[in-house]
């Protein structure tokens, strides 16, 4: 790719970037939310077409239109926001366009075992091929993604942020058939913000900054501080802020928690000032907990008590009327509203904050919404932009913005950071500190180990929706935690749930 600039009205996205892939190699391509990489490749896969520059493939130039263009010209992308379609079946997703046919009509028995085989090579055989892609998990329906895009048997494959929302032996998985592509000559883009990805699985990296190109480094002559520093174009300091705030009294308190269908005997209780991490792999009801304390999901048993006293949440109004805030795992679902501005989403939680007898005082909902953007950095044209136009990134920090204007009781976080960059994370673990130190109880699911061990004071693990372990950070280590999530469930009695606890996996 050569010369690409690419602007949308007056906003100048891409400008005069360079970037060479070649074939039998992963090439990173990093920057930070709004740097332009989820743009480039759009390019790249005909989604959109760039305003100067042209693009090359096996030395001769190509005019990619549309995305029909691009998977005839061999480039198949898998994008960061997830784009299947709900109302179908996830065989039918994945072979959207290519259905096997018999007689003149689809070939439905076919279709299924060609949907079996292509998410059993990505180690997700356990994923119903009859079931509405709708019904599935956010990971479940990133493997369908990603087996969607291999399917299609690309030279070029672009990956945006792939394991996002996989688990670790997911993420194993899918790590092993990129290497067995890459044996076969193709060519894979990876964009991603977990550094420890980057330097296990690429060989190349480019940064862009700003819409423009900073650099190329081959990965085994760089080091992550180098590379933040193209990203940045400063330090940032310690990846993982410390914490410093020492845990007060018991906020939040639950015993033997169920719900419908998923979880069932959860007890734990989080103190003022400290963060517990929550653990599992994919569909171990990690998220269930949180979207049940929440109202979003029905308590059928259980006692839940905040600060001593026994309340019932049946809706997520009574929980933030409660003090409970969530950041949810699926922002375009269920974190924003799309169609409404940045502005709009930042303070919907909590228009009371800025009304007086039902009427929003603009001007205080206007310095209030200045003062979050500022202070995530969140990147936009101001508060008045559209939310669905901001990067993935960026999204996620309105997300996280929504709940800091008033600070909360308990805070629920479901992949805090997912699709967040380097620097942008920095700035949310800062946040949550500051939101411990304040007094907040924080109950935290994240898919990466290092950060839920970093963050944490104590850590939950689940497996099939039941609780297989409670560990303190302090010793702890992701073999540990990946044990009590592999290990078969056992019931954990009272004296293993107090703070103090720590238990090896047997």
């Amino acid at each position: 790719m050569r010369g690409i600039s690419k602007a949308f009205g007056p906003v100048k996205v891409l400008e005069n970037v360079e970037f060479t892939l070649r074939g039998g190699e992963i090439h990173a391509l990093m920057g930070e939310n709004g740097a332009g990489k989820s743009t480039l490749m759009k390019i790249l896969s005909g989604v959109h077409r760039a305003d100067v520059g042209e693009i090359l493939l096996d030395g001769r130039r190509v005019e990619l239109r549309n995305t029909q263009a691009a998977v005839e010209a061999g480039i198949a992308i898998i994008h960061q926001e997830l784009n299947l379609i709900p109302q179908l079946s996830v065989m039918e997703n994945l072979l959207l366009g290519r259905e096997p046919s018999r007689y003149g009509l689809i070939d439905y028995g076919r279709m299924r075992q060609e949907a079996k085989a292509q998410l059993a090579a990505l180690g997700a055989g356990n994923i119903d091929p009859d079931e509405e892609a709708g019904n599935l998990s956010i990971g479940q329906q990133q493997m369908v993604e990603i087996a969607k895009a291999l399917a299609l048997q690309a030279r070029v494959l672009i990956m945006d942020e792939p394991t996002a929302a996989l688990t670790e032996r997911e993420t194993d998985a899918l790590f092993g058939l990129m290497a067995q592509l890459k044996k076969n000559g193709v060519a894979i883009v990876y964009v991603s913000h977990r550094m420890e990805e980057i330097f296990r699985v690429c060989d190349r990296i480019s940064v862009l900054r700003d819409g423009c190109f900073v650099g190329e480094r081959e990965i085994a002559r760089t080091d992550f501080d180098e590379v933040v520093r193209m990203m940045v174009g400063r330090e940032i300091g310690d990846r993982y802020p410390k914490r410093e705030a020492v845990p007060g009294a018991v906020r939040l308190k639950v015993e033997n928690l169920a719900d419908e269908n998923m979880i069932a005997g959860i007890s734990f209780e989080v103190r003022a000032g400290e963060v517990l991490g929550i653990a599992g792999l994919m569909g171990s009801g990690r998220s269930d907990i949180l979207m049940t304390l929440f109202g979003a999901k029905r308590r059928t048993a259980g006692r839940v008590e905040l600060d001593g006293v026994s309340f019932d949440i049946s809706e997520p109004g009574d929980a933030i009327a409660a003090g409970l805030a969530l950041v949810t795992e699926d922002r375009k679902r269920a974190g924003l509203v799309f169609g409404m501005s940045v502005g709009s989403n930042a303070t919907l939680a909590h228009l009371q904050r800025y009304a007086r007898l039902d009427i929003v005082n603009a001007g205080k909902e206007g310095e209030a919404v200045a003062g979050l953007i500022q202070r995530l950095r969140i990147r936009s044209h101001g508060a008045s932009q559209d939310v669905r136009a901001l990067s993935g990134g960026n999204q996620q920090k309105v997300v996280f913005a929504k709940w800091l204007a008033q600070p909360p009781k308990v805070l629920l976080l479901d992949e805090p950071t997912r699709g967040v960059d380097i620097g942008g994370k920095v700035e949310i673990y800062r946040i949550i500190n500051q939101l411990a130190a304040a007094g907040s109880a924080i109950v935290m699911v994240s898919s990466e180990l290092p950060e839920v061990l970093a963050l944490s004071d104590r850590i939950l693990v689940l497996r099939e929706g039941r609780q297989t372990g409670l560990f303190d950070a302090a010793g702890c280590s992701q073999e540990m935690l990946m044990a009590a999530a592999t290990r078969p469930v056992v019931s954990l009695n009272s004296s293993s749930l107090g703070y103090q606890a720590c238990r090896k996996p047997a």
